[in-house]
């Protein structure tokens, strides 16, 4: 009768419970956000926790950024706020400095850390996904880093709207010809989607912008597209890509083909045909290159950067670690070449991410992964208010219903109900009411006014 109260106790004792997986998620772009999402609905309690680190608290939706730039929707709607989307998630602002896979340790910097003096932070992690994006392909062409205005954030884009609208006061200001003239000239360098959306929304905004200045008529403004192979925007197929270089050339842009930027020193843009720009303005939107977060994993990569994949999104050669999106070289499997990877490209950004948190999942519960295939079907361009490319399941689209497709397809794409309600609501009232010119660069330097007064004893409010 002694040992009745143990061998009950030893029936009720509970099983031992396994200790939840950490899911260290690098990135808040496309990938990082969408494969997030997916995991957090899908997991049980208490399986994983998902540990997202980025250096900015939103997401931007980049299709939006040439849109946001020319005044047609707000800022704060191109971006969505990664807090109230991954309620699920783990979120820390910071930046990911190196990765040792082989201790599954991340180093991460955070401001905080900065601010204390103190060193950077140790994450440990069980799966990793490493999707950090991309940033800006730079030359090293004489003043191109002094002068070069870059067009892949949010920031960037309202800092250009911005200055555009700038160039316009100086030049209704100046009586110097020269100034006037190189304040009136805008560069572009790069015939991708970004550049020429950049330029052809920015283009209709300034000559719509131009009717309010006294003394500045449309066709003042100069605006140069530079591209250094024979086409522009090779997405949408060689015929949609003679029609835009047509379109664009017919609003009076002029559109240099097989040219290239050999430097731009002294605000003068001199390019290879030998032609020489004095221009205020230029906008480098020439491609993009791999985080260089890649180089410090010790991951291994190809050629471009890119971390070598497999086709069901594990890093090649290693486990527990997972890539898409622009730092991953993922095997196209719908192409008929032996070779052929899946374009950087938000298409297969975020499709690869719903198979990336499902194949997480497979791995953390034994289950067989799925292979990412999924076939290109086609591209959508804008080419400025009511105009735009458009090449889908072999359809060629152009002019308005090209336009009202890039819409549709990328207010369709944008996360949350919230975003598409407030885009949606932006566009209409848009089309109802004339377009706002306004110019906030002082946003850029929000202390400049106090830090006068506190200086000179100028009143904030005086003259």
């Amino acid at each position: 009768m002694a040992k009745e109260p143990a061998v009950k106790e030893a029936t009720t004792r509970e099983a031992p419970t396994k200790e939840a997986a950490r899911i260290l998620v690098v990135g808040g772009g496309y990938v990082g956000m969408y494969a997030a999402l997916h995991l957090q609905r899908k997991l049980r309690k208490g399986e994983a926790e998902i540990l997202v680190v980025s250096p900015d608290p939103y997401m931007t939706y980049q299709p939006f950024l040439p849109e946001a730039a020319a005044g047609s929707i707000s800022p704060r709607h191109v971006v969505v706020p990664l807090r109230s989307v991954l309620k699920g998630c783990r979120l820390l602002v910071g930046e990911v400095t190196a990765l040792d896979h082989a201790t599954r340790s991340a180093t991460v910097r955070t401001a905080a850390t900065e601010e204390a003096g103190a060193g950077a932070l140790t994450l440990h992690y069980d799966e990793l996904i490493i999707v950090p994006g991309s940033i800006s392909r730079t030359l090293p062409i004489p003043g191109l880093a002094e002068h070069g205005i870059g067009f892949k954030t949010v920031e960037e884009a309202i800092g250009l709207r911005n200055h555009v609208l700038e160039q316009l006061d100086i030049a209704s200001s100046t009586r110097d010809p020269e100034v006037r003239d190189a304040a009136l000239t805008f560069v572009f360098v790069g015939g991708g989607y970004a550049g020429v959306e950049a330029l052809a929304e920015l283009e209709d905004m300034a000559r719509y912008a131009a009717r309010y200045y006294h003394n500045i008529a449309q066709d003042d403004l100069r605006f140069l597209l530079v591209e250094a192979t024979g086409r522009i925007l090779p997405e949408v197929g060689e015929e949609m890509g003679r029609y835009a270089v047509r379109e664009l050339r017919g609003r009076n842009i002029d559109v240099r083909l097989d040219t290239r930027l050999d430097s731009c020193e002294n605000r003068v843009v001199v390019l290879s045909d030998g032609s020489r720009h004095p221009a205020r303005t230029l906008v480098w939107t020439a491609g993009v290159k791999p985080h260089p977060l890649l180089a410090a994993t010790g991951l291994p990569l190809n050629e471009r950067g890119r971390l070598k994949c497999r086709p069901d999104l594990r890093v090649e050669g290693v486990d527990h670690a997972w890539a898409a999106g622009d730092a991953a070289a993922v095997p196209d499997l719908t192409a008929r070449e032996p070779g052929v990877e899946c374009a950087p490209n938000a298409q297969h950004a975020v499709r690869q991410a719903k198979v990336l948190a499902g194949n997480v999942l497979c791995s953390l519960r034994g289950h067989s992964l799925t292979d990412y295939r999924h076939k290109y079907v086609g591209s959508v361009a804008s080419l400025g208010l009511h105009k735009g490319v458009a090449h889908i399941y072999g359809q060629k689209f152009k002019g308005y219903p090209a336009w009202f497709l890039h819409r549709a397809y990328h207010l369709s794409r944008i996360p949350t109900f919230n975003r598409k309600a407030r885009v949606l609501a932006e566009w209409t009232l848009a089309g109802l009411f004339k377009r706002e010119i306004v110019s906030l660069g002082s946003l850029e330097n929000p202390r400049a006014e106090f830090e006068l007064a506190a200086g000179t004893g100028r009143h904030p409010e005086a003259g």
